[in-house]
């Protein structure tokens, strides 16, 4: 959701289309996951697209909506402080900058236009 998405965004009217239309409600939470993850540059939306397939999954197993609440966060955390969660990759930048150092270059070739004859 964009910044200007966000700052339009109604949580009472969410909250209560979800209480009295909950068909409703999933059908416009769902077109605001697609349009999110189908405005995501290209090599993030596969990802993207994965992980919202584990949130959902785990929504359809939790008891209550509590209990999926409660195993989101825990995943959620778990990619945050787990042994290669993003805390640890901002703790190691300098392994970060030596795998960007050791990565594949390429040479830019450049090219002559072709003279035009007349």
């Amino acid at each position: 959701m964009d910044e200007e998405k966000a700052s339009e965004f109604d949580f009472d009217l969410w909250s209560q289309l979800a209480r009295q239309e909950p068909e409703k409600f999933e059908a416009m939470r769902q077109q605001m996951i697609d349009e999110l993850i189908a405005q995501a540059p290209l090599h993030l939306k596969q990802r993207m697209t994965g992980l919202q397939w584990q949130v959902d999954q785990i929504r359809k197993q939790a008891n209550n909506p509590m209990a999926a609440c409660l195993q989101i966060s825990q995943k959620m955390w778990a990619n945050v402080l787990g042994d290669n969660g993003l805390l640890k990759v901002l703790q190691e930048p300098k392994e970060i900058l030596k795998t960007l150092e050791n990565a594949p270059t390429a040479k830019v070739l450049t090219f002559e236009r072709p003279k035009s004859s007349k």
